[in-house]
């Protein structure tokens, strides 16, 4: 549905992106993550047509954003980060003119308009002017007008920026919902963000990707291994030296009632024998989870500059 090659966009001698490579698959909600001027917003509109690249290729549904900007407009949503609103129009009639900024027919503009109003839950304020709206639901409105074309790609800049807790999670739940229906593509810099809605995440620092899976992937990978935690009614030396001596257990540490259990990448196919050894040593089990590196953790290690040579290798 999206594929990037090789785009590399240039400010006179200033690198903003550099050879950037990824694809994003229909349906998919990918997160875009960054450092502020890590090259999200330049990436964001090269692929939406609104700036072009020094280099490189860009495709979305088929069509190549520079030989074919008209083709991919009509079938991608944009919300810039600050959205594209006329204060002095009502909601229903900036999303009948976007509607028609985006060529739908004319005997199909007033039920665009109300599928994006009921997506976007705008309803209620259909009728008031957006200079009168709170800066939560204008962002609705930037969405609607992403959304009322009824795009196959929807390109989300910064969606949730400014927004108080309650509008922030109404907005990550509009756009989980958009999952399947549409690709997304939606960056940030916001660790939370990522994390609540996108299935598959794209790391950028300093203008070149330096990660690209998702969460769970990365995080073992980070880890260089699975680590779980076991809590036990009865720890015994006897019970850590049967486990350690499991093939593909890497390391087991103990803490009172807590193991820290580690396998090697790829073992955690025997993650049952791990419980069934602690069983029959009579430690008994009564807790056995993954522990798991936060996101903030990831994102440090992956845009710190002493760890950038070692994540390149490993991305």
């Amino acid at each position: 549905m999206i594929q990037v090659s090789h785009l590399t966009k240039m400010y006179g001698h200033r690198t903003a992106i550099e050879d950037l490579n990824f694809e994003i698959q229909k349906g998919e909600v990918v997160g875009f993550l960054g450092p502020n001027g890590a090259g999200k917003t330049t990436t964001m509109k090269i692929l939406t047509g609104f700036m072009p690249a020094t280099s490189g290729k860009a495709t979305l549904s088929g069509f190549d954003v520079f030989e074919k900007p008209i083709e991919v407009k009509r079938r991608v949503g944009y919300l810039p980060e600050t959205p594209p609103v006329y204060h002095e129009m009502s909601v229903q009639d900036y999303l009948e003119y976007a509607a028609r900024l985006h060529q739908v027919a004319k005997k199909s503009v007033k039920k665009a308009v109300n599928d994006a109003l009921e997506k976007t839950a705008l309803g209620d304020v259909r009728s008031r002017l957006i200079g009168n709206l709170s800066k939560g639901y204008k962002q609705r409105v930037g969405l609607a007008q992403a959304l009322v074309h009824n795009p196959e790609i929807l390109v989300l800049d910064e969606p949730t920026i400014g927004l108080d807790p309650k509008q922030i999670i109404e907005i990550r739940q509009l756009v989980k919902g958009l999952a399947g229906e549409h690709t997304v593509i939606l960056s940030s810099h916001i660790l939370p963000e990522v994390t609540a809605t996108c299935q598959r995440i794209i790391v950028i620092n300093k203008g070149r990707i330096v990660a690209e899976d998702t969460l769970e992937r990365l995080t073992t990978r980070l880890k260089k291994g699975l680590i779980y935690s076991m809590v036990v009614k009865n720890p015994s030396r006897e019970g850590i030296d049967a486990i350690k001596g499991i093939s593909g257990v890497s390391g087991v540490s103990a803490a009172g009632p807590k193991l820290v259990v580690e396998l090697s990448p790829g073992g955690s196919d025997v993650r049952d024998r791990v419980v069934e050894t602690a069983v029959h040593k009579g430690m008994g089990v009564l807790e056995f989870s993954a522990e798991r590196v936060s996101l903030e953790e990831v994102f440090l290690q992956l845009t710190t500059e002493e760890n950038h040579t070692e994540t390149r290798r490993m991305s």
